[in-house]
């Protein structure tokens, strides 16, 4: 269980570190330029380690049902969406949104058992833990921080960019 959670804790550093190299990457090159290099750079990255740690092995796909080769247009959404968010809303705004997002989809693809997982019956609990990070959330974004630029001081070209994938 502590190496679980210690993994746990390493993966959400390393998405959110991600997130923001993703966004700096955004700012000179356009969204699917972005795209590209992080899933490209993450495929060779992934095929190295792979070959180094299981060897041809790792192209044994046995008892694998078909539509779970989709996890990889499915990373394409995630990419683009997030580096938008991040965009438009901040990187704290955006990953606090993102990981409440996927925590309350988590919650409901247990709770039905769906996309070959085990059912696992719905709590109260589970959806007062939900309910208490989207609190928190609102807690963060209504209650203060940074103040918006005036809109007169925001140049039109960026406002017209951030309504747009590039």
């Amino acid at each position: 269980m502590i190496l679980g959670l210690l993994l746990a804790l390493i993966a959400g550093s390393l998405v959110s570190l991600q997130n923001i190299f993703n966004s700096k990457v955004n700012e000179h090159t356009g969204s699917w330029t972005t795209t590209t290099l992080v899933l490209g750079m993450g495929f060779i990255a992934s095929l190295i380690m792979g070959l180094i740690t299981q060897g041809t092995g790792m192209f044994t796909l046995q008892h694998m049902q078909g539509w779970y080769w989709f996890s990889g247009v499915i990373g394409v959404g995630v990419v683009i969406c997030l580096v938008q968010a991040t965009k438009l809303l901040g990187a704290t705004y955006a990953i606090s949104i993102v990981l409440t997002s996927q925590l309350g989809f988590a919650l409901l693809w247990d709770s039905l058992g769906w996309l070959g997982l085990t059912k696992v019956p719905f709590s109260l609990n589970q959806l007062l833990g939900v309910l208490v990070i989207v609190g928190g959330i609102l807690v963060f974004k209504l209650g203060g921080g940074r103040e918006a630029e005036p809109e007169d001081k925001v140049n039109p070209g960026q406002r017209r960019q951030a309504l747009h994938l590039d």
